[in-house]
């Protein structure tokens, strides 16, 4: 064995316990094939345990977390919490907490997989998106004034520093670097109408990119005309760094392009501590405890864990290995549609691992 890394498990709420299992099932193949180990340790954060202590997280949880070599995430949504206090108190406490200032998003339609663009196949969909992650709206900055009367005011206000926004494009230009396909990042932004917070991102993106990576090509889009383009003409990309709310709305709309949430990964990065990798489909409630479930962005999640520790050739296995069943054995991804159980599909990955 020539190196072991250790895991926190935090399988949340729904169905997410249900696609951890099958990527950890992968994972364990992935491990034992390469020649490395993974310890587990299991967190109960989400949302039964909140309905029981009435605690989100627990004020150890972060510093807890500090220790592990990388997080994997199940979903966290709870239908008897009101939403906003597992997302708030949880996601996004430890993505800032954790500095997870990048979140990470490949949009790749897989061989087999249905994708609504029209005449676009796998050859055209195979970006990704760098989205800023500790930044922008999220960050609460803002407040209520009047509430409830008929003169209430509210703010948000998007706010980022050049910190911020430098270590942001310093990650996405050398991502691009590593991608090695086009070498061409995209600045995604609304320099017409937010003229000071892109103002900011702009001078920066050209100021870092001539000085430390002229080998970069160089392009800015409006968001609109992202959106537009990431359905017309999604073969035009090859790496996207867009702000946090940007990203968020962005990387929702490419996910259903490469086949919808059921394939959707994502990572919550920081380059130099603890990520945390999770599904982007949420906790689907509904098919809890069914079995029907598509693991595939779980699956798809850990294989990024790997890459992130270091495991490409594990990595590159797990992404094969998906591909392999996306493309031979899967009618559908929609839960109970697919032909297969999620049990039966993490089988098939893990199989071909």
């Amino acid at each position: 064995m020539n190196k072991s890394y250790n895991i926190a498990l935090i399988p949340g709420d729904g169905t997410g316990p249900e696609v951890v299992r099958e990527g950890r099932k992968v994972l364990d193949a992935a491990a034992s094939k390469y020649g490395f180990g993974l310890n587990f340790t299991e967190f109960d954060f989400g949302g039964d345990r909140y309905l029981r202590t009435g605690e989100v997280l627990p004020e150890s949880a972060t510093e807890q977390l500090k220790k592990f070599d990388s997080i994997f995430l199940g979903a966290i949504g709870h239908p008897d919490v009101k939403p906003g206090i597992l997302e708030k108190g949880i996601l996004l406490k430890l993505r800032f907490e954790l500095d997870q200032y990048i979140n990470l998003r490949p949009v790749r339609l897989y061989p087999g997989v249905a994708t609504p663009l029209k005449d676009k196949g796998p050859e055209h969909i195979d970006y990704v998106v760098v989205r800023e992650n500790s930044g922008d709206v999220y960050t609460g900055s803002g407040g209520v004034m009047m509430k409830g009367t008929p003169d209430e005011v509210a703010m948000q206000n998007m706010v980022y520093s050049r910190m911020q926004v430098d270590r942001c494009l310093r990650y996405a230009f050398d991502y691009t670097r590593k991608r090695n396909k086009r070498k061409t990042l995209a600045l995604c932004g609304k320099t017409n109408v937010l003229t000071y917070v892109f103002d900011l991102w702009e001078r920066a993106f050209h100021e870092i990119g001539q000085a430390e990576y002229p080998d970069i090509k160089r392009e800015y889009y409006h968001v609109d005309a992202t959106c537009m383009w990431m359905i017309k003409n999604p073969e035009w990309f090859d790496v996207i760094v867009t702000t946090n709310m940007f990203g968020d709305i962005i990387t929702d709309l490419g996910a259903i392009t490469q086949g919808g949430m059921g394939i959707a990964a994502g990572g919550n990065i920081n380059p130099l501590g603890v990520s945390m990798f999770e599904p982007i489909g949420g906790s689907a409630p509904k098919y809890t405890g069914l079995n029907v479930i598509n693991p595939l962005a779980a699956i798809a999640c850990g294989g990024m864990m790997l890459e992130h520790l270091g495991e490409e050739k594990a990595a590159r296995a797990v992404e094969n290995a998906i591909m392999d069943v996306t493309a031979n054995k899967l009618k559908d991804l929609g839960a109970g549609k697919m032909g297969y159980s999620t049990t039966e599909v993490g089988d098939l990955v893990a199989e071909r691992v």
